[in-house]
């Protein structure tokens, strides 16, 4: 699978192997414990994130391995968003610093 992310206009292809999502399952399920507990979101602290706030919460962390290059998380964590949010073909990332703002691609 193709993953497409967006980062101030930059366009990112991150390939997804399908056989990564299944091998990904504890990866997946330490980023739900992590967040069930709550997440600061930029200014905004939410208590219960919903899937559409873990998922902007795991693009910002695909922000930052986009950035630094670390290719191997970059594929787990758009796995993530791929599995938790059916038909989410990309994201695209505010990079303000707005985790709100970050939007979801659907094909």
């Amino acid at each position: 699978m193709r993953f497409k992310v967006i980062i101030d206009e930059q366009v990112y292809a991150v390939d997804v192997p399908e056989e990564l999502l299944d091998e990904a399952t504890a990866f997946h399920a330490k980023l739900d414990r992590d967040m069930d507990r709550g997440w600061q979101m930029s200014r905004e602290f939410v208590e219960r994130p919903d899937a559409l706030q873990r998922c902007q919460i795991v693009a910002d962390k695909l922000l930052t391995s986009i950035v630094t290059g670390n290719q191997a998380t970059a594929m787990l964590l758009s796995g993530y968003i791929a599995q938790r949010m059916p038909g989410a073909i990309g994201v695209d990332i505010d990079a303000t610093g707005e985790m709100q703002n970050t939007e979801l691609i659907f094909g």
